[in-house]
């Protein structure tokens, strides 16, 4: 299993996403767990574009001091909201090394999670999203309350990803 870490950027990573604290603290214990079960953990950084204030050497665009990557952790930046689309490069380090089983967590759950876990399920992995390790912020047709709960409890779930608890996901790194 390897664990992918979506643009958990500093521009968007703030209080106003849905279960801000209980997202944030979910996320660091899962990246601690992956490193200490010898897990791999990837990053993806989204980049807007130069001028956007969301590309490299922007603040916004770095990774979220909480979960910032140990040295050769790796890193994969993408310009569409699919972390697997073929432009990235992911999907093909994935496919290469094998891998059968990504847990996804990150921002934002009605874009880029939504699109990378379809694009995971669609290239045959078994796609894990546990409880409270996305979220998304409001927007003109739903809350972000409602968007979470609309993705993480009906759309995913059994159609494209496992959306499992916490103590399930914590089973996954077996320490």
């Amino acid at each position: 299993m390897t664990l992918l870490v979506i643009d958990t950027q500093k521009g968007i990573t703030d209080e106003r996403l849905y279960e801000f604290e209980k997202v944030t603290a979910n996320i660091k214990e899962l990246i601690e767990l992956a490193r200490k079960s010898n897990k791999e953990v990837i990053y993806v950084q989204h980049d807007d574009g130069p001028g956007s204030g969301f590309t490299e050497g922007d603040e916004d665009y770095e990774i979220y001091d909480e979960f910032a990557p140990k040295p050769g952790e790796k890193i994969f930046t993408k310009n569409l909201n699919s972390a697997l689309h073929p432009s990235t490069g992911l999907l093909e380090y994935l496919k290469n090394k094998g891998e059968k089983e990504i847990m996804v967590v990150g921002l934002q759950t009605n874009f880029c999670i939504d699109a990378t876990i379809r694009t995971g399920f669609d290239n045959g992995f078994e796609v894990i999203v546990p409880e409270y390790t996305n979220s998304t912020v409001d927007n003109e047709y739903m809350d972000k309350e409602a968007c979470y709960n609309y993705y993480n409890k009906f759309m995913w779930p059994p159609r494209f990803a496992k959306c499992i608890t916490m103590d399930e996901a914590r089973a996954k790194f077996n320490i």
